[in-house]
C-alpha cells in the first residue's frame, strides 16, 4: 500500500458546519411576544435559519440584495460565491448527498435562473434535496408576461425539475412557504423544490409574530416512518431463512436513511452476496468477503450473473435504473420467476418495474431493524448454495484479475486503469472521492475502494459532465479536515473548470485528476465503430496551465512512475490542485452490458 507524506495531511482551515436535519435535537420551547417588522427576504432567511438551513450559494445580483444582506448579519450563515449559477446547484447537491443538509442555491432573475437549471438533473433525478430560490420582476410584470427586459415565468421554468415549484404572491405568506419547500423536499423520496420570488416580495415588509418565524422544521413534519408492516416483515423473513441463493442490493435510501448497518447485519446473517446502485456505493464495503462488485452492471459479470439467478433478492431504497438493465428492461424480473423483497419509502415505486412478492412501505433504517430483528429468530442455519457463492466470487476475481493485467500492462501512453488503480492505492483513508465523466466512472468505480457510505459520489441518474470539480468543492467545504478528490475526464472538466477560481478563493483545497485523452473517448470510439469520425478532438489544451493561471496547483503527467509523486506533490501544495494525466483511451470490460442495457434500435 502506497502512504502520503505526513507533510501534505495537513488539513485546512475549519468551516462551521449544522447538523443534519435528522440528528437535530428538539430544542426547549421559549415562548415570545411581540411582533416584527420585517421584508420578505429578511423573513426568509429568519425561517430557513429556524429550520437549520444555514448554507447558501449562488452568484450575487441585485434582486438578492436582501437575502445576502441578511445572511451578511448573522455569523451562523454562510454564503460561497460561484461563478456559474450550475454550479452552485452541484455544491448544494453534494451538501445533501454527503450529509443530510439542505442547502439553497441562489439565481437573480432572468439568465441567473436558466442557468440553475443547468444543475438541476442532477440533484432532482438522484433525490438529492434542495432548496432553489430565484428573483424576479415585480408581480405585475411576471404575469400577464410584459415583455419586460430578463422577466420570466419562474414557477413554470422549474416544475419539470423539482419536487414543487412556487410562486411567492404575498409578502405575509412567506413562513409558510418556505416551511412547505422544505417540507416537500424532504418529505418521502427527497428532492429539489423551488421559491420564485418577486422583487415586490423580496422588498416588501409586513408583521410578523415573532414565534412564526422561530418553529423548528422537525415540528411541522415526521421525515421517518415508524410504522412497520409486521405481517409483510413476517414474510420477507420467512423467504430470506429459505433462500438458497439469496442477493441483497442496497440502493440510494439505505444511505439516507442511514441503514448501512442493518443491512449488513442481513448480509452477514444470510452469507449472502450484496451489491449497491450507484448511490448506494460504500454500504457494502469492498473488503467484504462478499462483495462481488457494486454500482449496478457496470460491477462485472457476477453482479449481472446474481441478478439472474438469485431466488429471493431484498432490494432497499432501489428503483431498479437502467444501470440495473438488459435490454430495456431490469435484470432482476421480480415475481413469478424470483421472490422479490422490495423496500421504499415510496410506495409507488414499489412494483413500478419489477412485480414484488413483499412491498414493504417505509423508512429503510426502520425496516430493515425489524427485518434483521425478525430474520435472526427464524434463521436457525445458513441455507446458503455455497457452491453458487463461490462460483460468483471466483466470476468477480477472475474480472478483476483482468482489470489488474490491464493496469499493470506496459503501453506507450497511461493506461486508464493504470491510473484508476495507482489512484485508489494512495488515497488517504478518510479521503472524499467524487467520478466524473462519462466512461471515466467506469474505472473510477472499479478501483477505488469504496468501505463506508457517503464517501464516494456520482451523478448516475442525469450523468451530467462537469458536476464533479463544484460537488468536491460542496464535499470539501462540508467537511474541510477531509481530503477530496475529483476524478475526471478531460471533456467533463472543461464544463466548469472556472470554479477553479471559487476553490481557491474560499480555501478549498479540492485535487482533481484529469483523465486526459484529449477527446470525447467515449463518442470518438462510437463514431469510429460506424465508420466516421467528427467534433471529437479536445487535442492541445494544457490543463495544469489553465489551474496555475487561476492560482491552484498545476501539473501534467505523462508516465505511470509520475502519477503517485504528483498527487503527494499536489497534497503537499496546500492549493486547489489539477494533475493532468495523459491517458488513451481503451472500452472497459463492462461496457458490453452497458450498451447491453439500453440498445439503440
Amino acid at each position: 500500500m502506497v502512504t502520503i507524506s505526513e507533510q501534505s495531511l495537513k488539513s485546512d482551515k475549519k468551516v462551521a458546519v449544522a447538523p443534519s436535519p435528522r440528528k437535530r435535537g428538539r430544542p426547549r420551547t421559549q415562548l415570545k411576544t411581540g411582533s416584527v417588522r420585517l421584508t420578505g427576504a429578511e423573513a426568509l432567511v429568519k425561517v430557513l435559519k429556524s429550520a437549520g438551513v444555514r448554507d447558501y450559494f449562488g452568484i450575487v445580483g441585485a434582486n438578492l440584495s436582501g437575502i445576502l444582506k441578511s445572511i451578511v448579519a448573522d455569523a451562523d450563515l454562510n454564503y460561497l460565491g460561484v461563478r456559474h449559477e450550475a454550479a452552485a446547484v452541484f455544491m448544494a447537491a453534494s451538501l445533501f448527498h454527503a450529509s443530510g443538509k439542505v442547502a439553497v442555491c441562489l439565481g437573480e432573475l432572468g439568465p441567473g435562473a436558466f442557468n440553475l437549471m443547468a444543475g438541476m438533473g442532477t440533484a432532482y433525478n438522484n433525490h438529492l434535496a434542495l432548496l432553489v430560490v430565484t428573483s424576479n420582476m415585480p408581480t405585475k410584470m411576471v404575469a400577464p408576461p410584459s415583455g419586460v427586459v430578463m422577466g420570466f415565468d419562474g414557477e413554470k421554468l422549474f416544475e419539470g425539475a423539482t419536487k414543487w415549484s412556487f410562486q411567492v404572491r404575498d409578502v405575509r405568506s412567506i413562513p409558510q412557504v418556505a416551511r412547505e419547500a422544505l417540507r416537500r423536499a424532504l418529505l418521502g423520496s427527497p428532492g429539489p423544490v423551488h421559491l420564485n420570488i418577486p422583487a415586490d416580495i423580496m422588498t416588501g415588509t409586513a408583521e410578523f409574530d415573532v414565534n412564526e418565524l422561530n418553529i423548528p422544521l422537525e415540528y411541522t413534519f415526521s421525515p421517518l416512518g415508524r410504522q412497520v408492516d409486521v405481517e409483510q416483515i413476517e414474510k420477507a423473513a420467512s423467504l430470506l431463512a429459505q433462500a438458497k441463493r439469496p442477493l441483497l442490493i442496497a440502493g440510494g435510501g439505505v444511505i439516507q436513511a442511514e441503514a448501512t448497518e442493518p443491512f449488513r447485519s442481513i448480509m452477514n446473517m444470510l452469507g449472502a452476496p450484496g451489491i449497491t446502485t450507484q448511490m448506494g456505493i460504500g454500504v457494502v464495503p469492498t473488503d467484504s468477503p462478499l462483495f462481488i462488485g457494486h454500482a449496478g452492471l457496470v460491477g462485472g459479470p457476477a453482479v449481472v450473473r446474481a441478478m439472474k439467478e438469485a431466488d429471493v433478492v431484498l432490494a432497499v431504497g432501489c428503483r431498479f435504473s437502467s444501470w440495473m438493465w438488459e435490454d430495456g428492461k431490469p435484470i432482476v424480473k421480480g415475481w413469478p420467476y424470483q421472490e422479490l423483497i422490495h423496500i421504499d419509502i415510496n410506495p409507488d415505486k414499489l412494483g413500478q418495474l419489477c412485480p414484488a412478492s413483499v412491498p414493504i412501505v417505509g423508512d429503510a433504517k426502520v425496516v430493515l431493524d425489524k427485518l434483521a430483528e425478525t430474520l435472526e429468530k427464524k434463521l436457525k442455519s445458513k441455507q446458503i448454495d455455497e457452491a453458487w457463492l463461490s462460483s460468483l466470487l471466483e466470476e468477480y476475481g477472475a474480472h478483476r484479475a483482468h482489470i489488474e493485467e490491464l493496469a499493470a500492462a506496459s503501453n506507450e501512453k497511461i493506461h486508464p486503469a493504470t491510473l484508476a488503480k495507482l489512484i485508489g492505492e494512495v488515497l488517504p483513508k478518510d479521503s472524499l472521492v467524487v467520478y466524473d465523466g462519462g466512461h471515466t466512472t467506469f474505472w473510477s468505480n472499479e478501483l477505488t475502494p469504496a468501505l463506508e457510505p457517503r464517501t464516494r459520489f456520482n451523478d448516475p441518474l442525469m450523468a451530467q459532465l462537469g458536476f464533479g470539480l463544484p460537488y468536491a468543492i460542496g464535499l470539501k467545504y462540508l467537511y474541510p479536515e477531509k481530503h477530496v478528490f475529483n476524478i475526471t475526464g478531460d471533456g467533463a472538466f472543461g464544463f466548469t473548470l472556472q470554479e477553479l477560481d471559487t476553490a481557491r478563493r474560499y480555501g478549498l483545497n479540492v485535487i482533481n485528476i484529469i483523465h486526459n485523452n484529449a477527446s470525447w473517448g467515449i463518442i470518438k470510439s462510437g463514431q469510429q465503430r460506424h465508420g466516421f469520425e467528427l467534433g471529437t478532438s479536445l487535442e492541445g489544451t494544457d490543463y495544469a496551465a489553465i489551474a496555475k493561471a487561476f492560482g491552484c496547483y498545476g501539473e501534467r503527467v505523462t508516465q505511470k512512475e509520475e502519477i503517485i509523486p504528483a498527487i503527494e506533490r499536489a497534497l503537499a501544495s496546500n492549493l486547489p490542485a489539477v494533475i493532468d494525466v495523459e491517458v488513451f483511451f481503451d472500452p472497459h470490460p463492462s461496457m458490453i452490458y452497458f450498451r447491453a442495457s439500453t440498445p439503440v434500435t
